[in-house]
């Protein structure tokens, strides 16, 4: 669980902010209470396949890069798991429950999963709500998503 969750926090610190270097990583990891070693941190961005871009302001940063043709990893795939507790339908939008703190993690990922006719994706700190066209869509990525809990 820790390994998952920490990876998680991991996702959404890259997506936040423009994380130049293992120590601001470990940095941002310890404020928002891991305890890390350099070592996890540098397992953690191989296991996830992170990689560093030059960012719009001339620094370069940590960030996940995918394509629509990659397959969704078993790590990534275990991450969720760990941190959803529940997804629901409410009309055409689907509200995923998480861990605390992990929304913003779960949301990138979900936006990865290129989901039929997802709108967009819209995060707070334990919640994501993901906006369909529809009705019927928003039921099918339910389905989805819970076959991948499961």
């Amino acid at each position: 669980m820790a390994r998952s969750a920490r990876q998680s926090k991991i996702l959404e610190l890259i997506s936040t902010k423009e994380i130049e270097t293992q120590d601001e990583l470990a940095r941002e990891l310890r404020n928002a209470n891991f305890d890390i070693t350099q070592a996890t941190i540098s397992r953690d961005i191989k296991e996830l396949g992170l990689t560093k871009i030059l960012s719009s302001s001339g620094k370069y940063k940590y960030c996940f890069v995918g394509s629509d043709e990659q397959v969704i990893s078993n790590k990534y795939i275990s991450i969720f798991k760990e941190s959803v507790i529940s997804v629901k339908v409410a009309m055409n939008l689907v509200v995923i429950k998480t861990m605390k703190g992990l929304g913003s993690g779960l949301s990138s990922f979900v936006d990865k999963l290129n989901i039929n006719e997802l709108m967009g994706a819209v995060n707070g700190d334990d919640t994501v709500m993901l906006i369909f066209p529809t009705t019927t869509l928003a039921s099918q990525a339910v389905v989805t998503l819970n076959d991948m809990l499961n």
